[in-house]
């Protein structure tokens, strides 16, 4: 062992959500832990990802807000035409990130762990070759559990590279000017909230989506009020159409599904056609893991096929989501600890900041009758709902999904303006083991938007007071 060599007890490759949270967690039971991130900590979700991705999109409503009330604003405020400073808005946006990674660090140290900045390479599953980015003679890590929090990076299309003019979601967020027209390949989740953000700040956006709907894997009915939305705001859809490539004259190439093809002018394109596990460039090969796909196989307790590796988050598969892999890294920093714990939740809900947003936790309708489940299922119009009036966010509704015969709660969705502060509620209660009637007979706040819920829960029982 040479000068340079640590021993540690947990290494930590990935100082993205699951990794930073198992790292804490793991340096709160005493555990001696080794953190290695080659950029700051938080990962793609602190800093290029979901904390930037809704700071714009909060800038681009108040923007558009600002806007509406400078015609005649029903609700009595006149304000001269206002700008946008975009410069000013991603100063804003990188504070935010900043203030966000540099607490993660504070509480890191605050935990014991040491971050070690620079590159990790596996050598074997206990140990780890970490180079800084400044070069010089690289660290060597010796553990006695591994744990790969890698995350994930955006697919890029074959026929358009990132780079210039082709954006991946990471450009989108740190423009330098905003451009007057966007083409955004992609209707998922990633393409709409960006692409919406866009035309909120009133550049020209068009999306073409291989799939006939926007925003496909999720069920029709919750996605229609999006659908609406992005109509009145002027966007153009193009669906059931595929992308051919990109040149600077004409824009983007596109074939429609009569084989039509055609170019959509283009000064940037945003290319959000999914995310991909972050399996190359450390070494992962070396340790000859178990894969599923193109992810990493782990069982209930992220336990990889080798003894004393464990994998969590993207790196894992779907569902991607920041908060999943949180999870897992307190999870697995526990069973270092000596507890007994699993990766096990009822549920894990989903979330879609467009406008309206949209939350998905458990089982939709027809997932449950995919399930050969009989279930009863009800929903709550936001037009109802005295609060999404004085919002004026009254598109939309809460639908709640339960069993016939004894009322347990499988399932909520909802879609709306300010809906995504429901998804606690939702996910507690199916954990909780709740039924309609612990919902319904619940004294909810009035007003609110919570209310709704209720509303949903008393429908399924045959109660409606306001519908």
């Amino acid at each position: 062992m040479t000068q340079k060599d640590i021993t540690t007890t947990l290494l930590v490759i990935g100082g993205g959500p699951g990794g930073y949270v198992a790292a804490i967690r793991a340096g709160q039971l005493g555990i001696p832990t080794v953190l290695v991130e080659g950029a700051q900590p938080g990962g793609t979700c602190l800093n290029i990802g979901c904390i930037p991705s809704k700071a714009l999109i909060h800038a681009a409503q108040e923007f558009e807000r600002a806007l509406e009330q400078a015609g005649d604003s029903p609700l009595g405020i006149r304000v001269q035409q206002p700008q946008i400073d975009i410069a000013k808005t991603v100063r804003w946006k990188d504070g935010i990130v900043s203030r966000l990674t540099g607490g993660v660090g504070g509480l890191l140290r605050k935990a014991g762990v040491r971050v070690l900045k620079g590159w990790a390479h596996i050598e074997d599953g206990k140990t780890v070759r970490v180079q800084a980015d400044g070069g010089g003679e690289p660290q060597r890590v010796r553990c006695e559990h591994l744990l790969l929090a890698t995350g994930s990076e955006p697919v890029a299309l074959p026929s358009m590279p990132f780079g210039g003019a082709i954006w991946s979601s990471t450009d989108a967020l740190s423009p330098e000017a905003l451009p007057r027209s966007l083409v955004v390949v992609g209707a998922g989740y990633i393409g709409l909230e960006l692409g919406i953000a866009y035309r909120k700040l009133g550049v020209e956006v068009t999306v073409v989506e291989a799939a006939q709907r926007v925003l496909p894997s999720y069920d029709e009915e919750l996605t229609q009020p999006v659908l609406e939305s992005l109509k009145k705001s002027g966007v153009v859809l193009h669906l059931g159409c595929s992308v051919l490539g990109w040149d600077a004259a004409e824009g983007v190439h596109v074939r429609n599904a009569q084989a039509d093809e055609f170019a959509l002018p283009a000064e940037r394109v945003l290319v959000a056609v999914g995310r991909r596990p972050r399996t190359s460039g450390f070494g992962l090969e070396s340790l000859q893991l178990d894969m599923a796909g193109r992810h990493v196989a782990i069982d209930a307790h992220c336990r990889t096929s080798m003894r004393n590796v464990w994998a969590i988050g993207d790196l894992t598969g779907e569902p991607m989501l920041a908060h999943r892999a949180m999870a897992q890294g307190t999870v697995v920093a526990e069973q270092i600890a000596g507890q007994n714990r699993r990766f096990e939740p009822s549920v894990i809900p989903a979330v879609c900041f467009t406008d309206p947003e949209v939350v998905v936790v458990g089982k939709t309708p027809a997932e449950a009758r995919a399930a050969g489940l009989d279930c009863i299922d009800a929903a709550f119009p936001l037009a109802a709902n005295g609060r999404a009036m004085t919002l004026q966010a009254t598109g939309g509704f809460v639908r709640v999904v339960a069993r016939r015969d004894n009322h347990l709660i499988l399932g909520w969705q909802a879609v709306g303006r300010g809906v995504a502060e429901l998804s606690a509620a939702f996910g507690q209660s199916i954990e909780m083991g709740a039924r309609l009637e612990d919902v319904a007979h619940t004294i909810h706040a009035h007003p609110t938007l919570g209310e709704a819920a209720q509303e949903a829960a008393l429908r399924a029982l045959g109660q409606a007071l306001h519908i």
